[in-house]
């Protein structure tokens, strides 16, 4: 064979391989959402899917990620939690997605977790939770218990006063996990029995006039009393307009809420409700100019002036962005060598800081207690100092205290126990 034609045949070859490789380079990422689109949990989570789909634009305006664009995958869970799990399966097997955006409650993210770990998945969970789980392929941008619950109970013990606790939640494993947690650390700081009131309501309850008048009962003994209301979804509407209508003040009966954000004020007269608390990492009011170019993108994007931000917003903005720089850090989009990059990927939060993602796959966060104004905003009455890691594992649960998360070679382990030196072999050994 002549030189001539081995030269030809091997540029014929080389052309070959760079069209494979332009072709390989065009394929988008795909990304997909799974967040509820109806049911009691869309007043909270349609946001959540704008969201995402806003951070995809902006992203393809500046190029894609690696040369390809990315291209959004949309499902509708429909707040059943069962449903999220098939969705999740039909994301990564029919639509073959690269990574999921998703979930809001607790129980739909416990549905979704075996799927995810089963077919090598990547999940970012937007929202605060009751921690006691630690999974390879979940990423938690949302706030743990440290980041959020200890805190704000801290604020109301130390700063007004409080005395009486009514720990009222949504019936779900968040709730019921995240007040076992701080059932255990009040009764530690010498708290009575007789001093804590607990209540459970299904999703979607409306009638709230004797839960109210039992708890402005509650608090009619003489101590100062509040509730810590981990509340979720639509049934925050009617159970803060029992509160104005039984005339419950924040001067009497704080309420802090660690699922009352934005969103969910934008929905009823704020009125009544001045003065009541909000325990997050972020609040549309924050004075930021990064915050404020986030604001204008978003209502922009929504086309109404009266768009609002919240938290759980944020923690898509900062998962997004980690997970950006963790594709362009590893130069591919391989779940496996996404899971390694990812750690110590640190980016710019919406507070004015910085949000790193730790071993035990949290991040790193402020905490912000808010006062609600008259106009459906906070007003930021207390922050920490700097930001706060998210712990996996609560210090104040039996069953959880010696146990440690790190997803590095070579301990690669979501339950590390400090005392026995060994890990668990399962994500969620202290869970419900």
């Amino acid at each position: 064979m002549s030189i001539k034609k081995h030269v030809k045949m091997g540029l014929s070859a080389l052309a070959l391989s760079v069209s494979f490789h332009a072709m390989a380079a065009e394929d988008p990422i795909k990304v997909g959402i799974l967040h509820s689109l109806s049911g009691t949990m869309a007043i909270s989570e349609t946001a959540l899917k704008d969201t995402m789909l806003m951070l995809i634009e902006k992203q393809n305006a500046e190029g894609g990620v690696l040369g390809r664009k990315l291209e959004p995958v949309v499902v509708d869970p429909a707040s059943n939690w069962p449903l999220f799990a098939e969705r999740a399966r039909e994301l990564l097997e029919k639509e073959k997605v690269d990574v999921i955006f998703g979930n809001w409650t607790s129980v739909s993210r416990k549905s979704v977790l075996p799927v995810v770990e089963e077919l090598n998945g990547l999940l970012f969970y937007p929202v605060q939770y009751e921690g006691e789980e630690s999974s390879e392929n979940v990423f938690y941008t949302g706030a743990a218990p440290n980041q959020q619950a200890i805190p704000a109970v801290d604020y109301l013990k130390n700063e007004l006063g409080v005395e009486r606790w009514v720990l009222a939640g949504t019936d779900y494993v968040y709730p019921r996990t995240t007040n076992r947690i701080l059932e255990t650390y009040l009764k530690d700081q010498g708290v009575a029995d007789a001093d804590i009131m607990i209540n459970y309501t299904p999703f979607g309850h409306s009638d709230w006039q004797a839960i109210v008048s039992d708890i402005k009962s509650f608090g009619s003994a003489g101590k100062k009393t509040a509730v810590v209301s981990t509340i979720n979804g639509d049934a925050n509407v009617p159970f803060y307009r029992e509160l104005g209508n039984q005339g419950v003040s924040a001067s009497d009966i704080p309420v802090v809420a660690f699922s009352v954000g934005e969103q969910e004020l934008s929905g009823i007269d704020t009125a009544p409700l001045v003065g009541h608390l909000a325990a997050w990492n972020y609040f549309m009011s924050v004075d930021n100019e990064a915050n404020y170019d986030f604001i204008d993108a978003w209502v922009e994007f929504k086309g109404d002036e009266k768009a609002v931000t919240n938290d759980p917003m944020e923690a898509h903005y900062i998962g997004f962005n980690m997970y950006v720089e963790a594709v362009k850090k590893a130069g591919t989009t391989d779940v496996d060598a996404i899971k390694d990059a990812i750690i110590g990927v640190a980016v710019p939060n919406l507070t004015g800081g910085i949000a790193t993602m730790m071993p035990n796959h949290h991040i790193t966060k402020p905490v912000l207690i808010g006062e609600i104004q008259d106009n459906g905003q906070f007003s930021v009455v207390w922050e920490t100092p700097s930001t706060v890691a998210g712990d996996a594992w609560s210090d104040f649960l039996p069953g959880s205290k010696d146990l440690i998360s790190d997803w590095r070679a070579p301990l690669r382990c979501g339950n590390f126990n400090v005392v026995t030196g060994k890990c668990g072999g399962s994500a969620e050994v202290a869970s419900n």
